[in-house]
């Protein structure tokens, strides 16, 4: 493979703390302070991962006062992990540990 921009898509998505803080914001847009506090993660981490996260496009930053606030991005990437579902729904049911949990708790930080 010439080009490694799958792989470095995919990397991020398989990242345990990108991905816990893909969770997260699936539930709604939330502040470094509000994501910390959540998945007790230290602000460093936390902001490090989101710099990258926005870099790729996953998450959206609003400026708020001082605050900044991320959101998943609404276009591509909340789309994409509804067909995920979909797809897991369909063809990983053998792999799930989780039996009788609804998709929101799934998707419900582990942390």
């Amino acid at each position: 493979m010439i080009c490694n921009t799958y792989i470095q898509f995919f990397q991020n998505l398989s990242d345990p703390t990108k991905l816990e803080i893909i969770k997260l914001l699936r539930e709604g847009s939330k502040s470094v302070n509000e994501i910390c506090k959540q998945l007790k993660f230290e602000q460093s981490r936390v902001s490090h991962t989101l710099k990258k996260l926005k870099e790729m496009g996953f998450v959206t930053m609003t400026p708020k006062g001082k605050q900044r606030i991320y959101g998943l991005d609404t276009a591509t990437i909340l789309p994409l992990l509804r067909l995920t579902d979909k797809h897991v729904d369909a063809y990983y049911k053998h792999y799930c540990k989780c039996k009788g949990i609804t998709k929101k708790e799934r998707w419900a930080s582990t942390v």
